[in-house]
């Protein structure tokens, strides 16, 4: 089995320095035979294999001269091959997170249309990871490398409230940004950030505080979100409702259950543009099921009668299979070579 690049030089080390050790307790113990104290034994190892170049502590017989000959020519080897290890060791690590440093600040420079992720807390790593899960790229930003070490998506370390690191994590093409740092005031310079560096930006923030909640929404967010509060609610449903709260979070989050909640854009030059509920015929011939519409103003349509019509930039809450979606999703765009 093949060992990881990274272990290499680390037992390359410890070899070394266990050599090292070996010789400076094999020194020791011959000056201890040569007649030397145990610390004037030491003390000739090491002035020896370092070859600072004082005297001998006491005169040397040829035994002894001969002895340091060998401990020269055995030890000085061992020290340099260690010292040199150790070099290696510490610019070879620091050379291989440069690399992957500049390899990650390269792929986030060609992402489009990415995912924003402020903050790696206990809600910022359930974020990415659902994200992620969609099949949505993902960029992490925090402040403390500690925290992102050994992730496995894409991160910058920095300020997240700072234009300079938003932009390093590609902000001006990204889809979303999600502020969930940990308390309302960073999230507040965020959203400010963000909505600064890029006015269409979908922008969602986290509120520790329901006070906080108007403010975030002024600084320019798009939707603000209180995990305690939607966890309180979501808890009291179970109460309340069990199952309807169980069906919701299986289909929203369950990727394995058959049916999936989803929303479709209805693109301009679509077959279903301007055809009313009955015409469109989604049902017969997609097999998916229109739960609501939401229109550009932002207004919802829930049980849309067979009268209504769809009209280009609605957006459609369906239900279905993974296969039936799909089918709605190519019937929700404009042919290739119409004009739009």
């Amino acid at each position: 089995m093949n060992r990881p690049p990274v272990e290499l030089p680390l037992r390359r080390l410890r070899w070394s320095v266990a050599a090292f050790v070996v010789v400076l307790v094999g020194g020791t113990f011959g000056y201890c035979v040569l007649g030397f104290g145990v610390l004037d034994a030491a003390y000739q190892t090491v002035t020896t294999v370092t070859t600072v170049g004082f005297r001998e502590v006491r005169p040397l017989s040829h035994a002894g001269q001969v002895f340091t000959m060998v401990l020269i020519i055995c030890g000085v080897g061992v020290v340099l091959y260690t010292f040199g290890v150790a070099i290696e060791s510490v610019v070879d690590g620091r050379l291989r997170h440069e690399q992957r440093r500049r390899r990650m600040d390269r792929t986030i420079a060609g992402l489009q249309g990415h995912v924003v992720v402020c903050g790696w807390g206990r809600v910022g790593r359930a974020i990415a990871r659902h994200v992620a899960e969609s099949g949505q790229a993902v960029v992490v930003v925090d402040h403390d490398p500690e925290r992102l070490d050994g992730i496995q998506h894409l991160h910058v370390v920095g300020d997240a409230t700072s234009d300079d690191v938003l932009r390093a994590a590609g902000i001006e093409r990204a889809h979303a940004l999600i502020a969930a740092i940990d308390t309302d005031a960073e999230n507040l310079y965020v959203v400010l950030s963000g909505r600064s560096l890029q006015p269409k930006l979908f922008i969602i923030a986290r509120a520790r505080d329901e006070s906080s909640e108007a403010k975030l929404r002024r600084a320019g967010a798009d939707r603000v979100v209180n995990p305690q509060a939607i966890g309180g609610a979501r808890m009291a449903a179970f109460v309340s409702h069990p199952h309807v709260a169980e069906f919701l979070d299986v289909v929203m989050h369950d990727r394995q259950f058959e049916f999936q909640l989803a929303e479709v854009i209805l693109d301009p030059g679509s077959p279903l543009a301007g055809t009313t509920v009955r015409d469109a015929q989604i049902r017969e011939r997609t097999g998916s099921l229109i739960l609501a519409l939401r229109n550009a103003d932002g207004a919802y349509l829930t049980k849309p009668d067979l009268g209504t019509v769809l009209l280009a930039g609605q957006i459609l809450i369906c239900i279905g299979t993974e296969s039936e979606l799909a089918k709605l999703v190519a019937l929700s765009r404009a042919p290739q070579g119409s004009p739009v």
